[in-house]
């Protein structure tokens, strides 16, 4: 891949938006290496699977010669993030953040580069937002006007329901939005949904010290159920769970996962899966994955488990089970669960069959019909 390639390719690949422009961004490229960073609040102990899918965009622009920052947000982490969230967040303590956020570096250090000719910096926005004064927040606060927050979705959700909104939570942006002005950098990379707290660093920048400040945003990694990946729903993987369980989770997904995934997680052809077994391209995805986090090593142990503990297992199907009316019936009386437990399961993509994902709980399975529900449960239609 040429270097033009390249930079075209950080540009677009797994990319929602570049603001003002993608056109200007790649001109500033050309003339000189930008400052990159993106933020991490540890609000966990873990990284998710949707921090990697920035790290990798870090690592992009890191491997193309340019300065990138891993911001650890441990000041903004006890303020908390609002965004896309129906009430307010727990607050946490100093205590509490310090201690989430120990084992971030090692997590994520087989993909951000910290030792090489082009070392990734790590930086801690406690450095200059413990120094401010209230002064200093009134100044940064004549930015920006309440009707631009009381806009976003979330809020406005939560003004039809009457549920809180704190003044705590108007300042998270101002917050995410200096630590831009105070590293003076060209480019802050995120996902989509962090689009209206990094506008908000572009307004300081332009603003205070008149300067540009580029805004790139990730596409979001969708869960089976088409949710957001993040710490909070049943779709985290984190990056501290093991290489087998990393595998694994990913295998657990619906083959709706299938395109996001190849575009955000790993550097293989957008077109890898056409005409391919689908169970065989999340495998392959998977053990991208594991190998980026875990080492090649890594991802072939958990491929092998893989293998051995479900899909041999599967193949066998030793259970047998007699047909109900419907899949929902059938999935009641394999699992030992009740008719509405069976429709969950089968409405969140966790019911096979024949490698297939059916989420029709009317769909009538056939005699010899090889059917999966959840991770562990095999049976065959009889």
């Amino acid at each position: 891949m040429s270097d033009i390639e390249k930079v075209n390719d950080a540009l677009t690949r797994g990319v929602e938006s570049i603001l003002p422009s993608k056109e200007g961004l790649a001109g500033l490229m050309k003339k000189r290496k930008i400052r990159a960073y993106q933020g991490f609040d540890p609000t966990n102990s873990s990284l998710h699977i949707g921090h990697f899918v920035g790290a990798r965009k870090l690592a992009q622009f890191q491997k193309l010669g340019h300065k990138v920052i891993f911001l650890i947000g441990d000041f903004t982490a006890r303020i908390g993030d609002p965004t896309d969230k129906t009430a307010a967040r727990k607050q946490l303590t100093r205590k509490q953040v310090l201690k989430n956020l120990k084992d971030y570096k090692v997590q994520i250090e087989r993909v951000v580069d910290f030792k090489g000719s082009n070392p990734a910096e790590i930086k801690f926005n406690s450095e200059w937002l413990d120094k401010l004064d209230f002064e200093d927040v009134i100044e940064l606060a004549t930015n920006f006007t309440v009707q631009q927050m009381l806009e976003r979705d979330f809020f406005q959700k939560r003004l039809k329901e009457r549920k809180p909104i704190y003044l705590h939570e108007f300042l998270y942006p101002l917050m995410q939005g200096y630590d831009s002005l105070a590293m003076g950098v060209d480019l802050e990379i995120g996902g989509n949904d962090q689009l209206f707290n990094m506008l908000a660093g572009r307004t300081l920048l332009k603003s205070l010290k008149n300067k540009e400040k580029y805004v790139l945003t990730t596409k979001l990694l969708g869960t089976a159920m088409g949710k957001k990946m993040s710490k909070t729903n049943s779709g985290a993987i984190n990056l501290n769970d093991t290489g087998i369980n990393i595998f694994g989770k990913i295998m657990a997904l619906s083959d709706n996962f299938i395109d996001s995934g190849i575009v955000l997680l790993t550097d293989l052809p957008l077109d890898y899966s056409n005409d391919k077994n689908p169970l065989d391209v999340k495998k392959r995805i998977a053990f991208e994955v594991v190998k980026q986090i875990r080492g090649e090593k890594g991802a072939i142990k958990a491929q092998e488990h893989f293998e051995n503990t479900f899909q041999k297992r599967a193949a066998g199907y030793e259970d047998f089970v007699k047909s109900g009316k419907n899949l929902s019936e059938t999935v009641a009386k394999a699992s030992g669960v009740s008719l509405t437990q069976a429709k969950r399961l089968i409405s969140q993509g966790s019911v096979d069959i024949n490698d297939e994902t059916i989420t029709d709980p009317t769909h009538i399975p056939a005699k010899g019909d090889r059917l999966k529900i959840g991770k562990k449960k095999f049976v065959k239609i009889k």
